[in-house]
């Protein structure tokens, strides 16, 4: 049964909280008058008032706004009658907390933190099956929506040789700071963060390459694919030959694993657009498990490499925000994830993207100190780096080099004990 004819047959409203209040959730909220037996019940943000201005600008009136709950403390709305909570802070170390605090509580909690889901996801999935309740990556985020494909041709006996999304990518865009990041979306300063509100900090993720190792990090973990040995390659490749570079190099591509991660880029080393490419879109490689399969391929026009035994399918787009109602009907009407943590493949070590002194103090995704690199779990217990996601804050201990791993040997760590016991506890799961 599909999901909206279940809804059909649901009487009460599912009711829902969102923490923090960002452009993810803003998206969703221009959404929500449209949306069937969804009610928002709380938002809790630590602006409160900031909050209640997003939900006005997203396109809600002021009487829908009075109906919500506002707060600034999770523990304050934990005991409400909310069926599912959506954490949207975006911090990693913060949102590791409000996720145990939520599923401690038996309610069901979407991270569209990924940083959270990359740091200590293993731990919050296993937390949330022994307490009987769900974590979920959050539909219309990249990786939930590259999980979908990957379910789709699994189910249907294909195994996947490479999963991964588009972006605009660039080596030089590796050292790139909240300072000089809306040059490189053709934005200005007002125009990106006054009329759009968006954050700086964070759309530099999105292109200096930390996002990527965070959501293919995410997949890694989520769909048990391995990750490039010397971090992702972001190859130039437009749609209709992923089914011919994205494949093993012994048959002809570029990838070194079967089974494997990876992003390709929408511009060439020239910094040239190149054509057809999937900048905002997600893909899987499928392959042939015989010759009458290969001649399907062929038949139904579906397109291969130049052997025939691999095929690409790919989705051009990613509404973020837009989609989350899927993430909130899938948990409520099915009881199911839209994606989440089931290995723990991968990690984002932390580099260095300048020169930094002892003392100095970090500050993150997408900040100006350091730049994040998908690495193998076992590379990360083996070499103690420290992940991306624990870095915001850390204090160092020595002077570190432009380019340079930076390890948790390194650093002055203050952690709550809940993010410690996470990590402990899926180091322990490495063999």
């Amino acid at each position: 049964m599909f999901l909206h004819t279940k809804l059909e047959n649901r009487k009460n409203p599912v009711k829902i909280c969102f923490i923090g209040c960002g452009k993810f959730v803003s998206m969703f909220l221009a959404q929500y008058n449209h949306l069937e037996k969804i009610q928002i019940d709380t938002i809790v943000d630590i602006n409160v008032d900031q909050a209640k201005k997003n939900c006005l600008k997203s396109g809600l009136n002021e009487q829908v706004v009075k109906q919500i709950n506002f707060s600034n403390s999770l523990e304050e709305v934990l005991d409400r009658d909310i069926e599912i909570f959506i954490e949207a802070t975006g911090n990693p170390i913060v949102g590791t907390v409000h996720a145990t605090n939520i599923i401690k509580n038996n309610k069901h909690v979407i991270l569209v933190n990924v940083e959270a889901d990359i740091t200590c996801g293993k731990y919050l999935s296993d937390l949330a099956k022994e307490n009987g309740v769900i974590c979920s990556m959050a539909y219309g985020d990249q990786p939930s929506l590259i999980l979908e494909q990957i379910e789709w041709a699994r189910l249907n006996g294909f195994s996947i040789v490479c999963a991964g999304k588009g972006t605009k990518y660039h080596p030089t865009f590796e050292y790139s700071t909240p300072d000089t990041v809306w040059g490189h979306y053709g934005l200005t300063k007002k125009r990106a963060e006054k009329e759009s509100g968006m954050n700086p900090k964070m759309f530099n993720s999105f292109l200096c390459g930390d996002k990527s190792a965070i959501e293919m990090c995410a997949v890694s973990n989520a769909a048990n694919l391995k990750c490039p040995s010397n971090g992702l390659t972001f190859p130039p490749v437009g749609v209709y030959d992923i089914a011919k570079k994205m494949i093993p190099k012994n048959d002809g591509g570029l990838i070194e694993f079967d089974g494997q991660v990876e992003v390709i880029s929408s511009i060439d080393l020239e910094k040239k657009d190149i054509p057809n490419d999937l900048r905002w879109g997600v893909y899987i490689v499928i392959k042939a498990q015989n010759e009458y399969v290969k001649n399907c391929f062929k038949d139904y026009g579906m397109v291969t490499d130049t052997s025939g035994n691999y095929s690409a399918i790919w989705r051009p787009y990613h509404y973020i925000g837009l989609e989350l109602a899927q993430s909130i009907y899938s948990i409520a009407l099915d009881g199911r994830s839209t994606g989440h943590t089931k290995y723990y493949n991968a990690d984002v070590a932390s580099y260095a993207k300048k020169n930094l002194k002892v003392g100095e103090k970090l500050d993150g995704e997408g900040g100006y100190c350091a730049r994040g690199k998908l690495v193998s779990s076992k590379v990360s217990k083996n070499k103690k780096i420290l992940p991306l996601g624990l870095s915001d804050q850390a204090i160092l201990k020595k002077d570190i080099k432009k380019d340079d791993i930076i390890t948790l040997e390194d650093v002055e760590l203050n952690l709550p004990e809940v993010v410690v016991e996470a990590r402990d506890y899926q180091y322990k799961l490495i063999q």
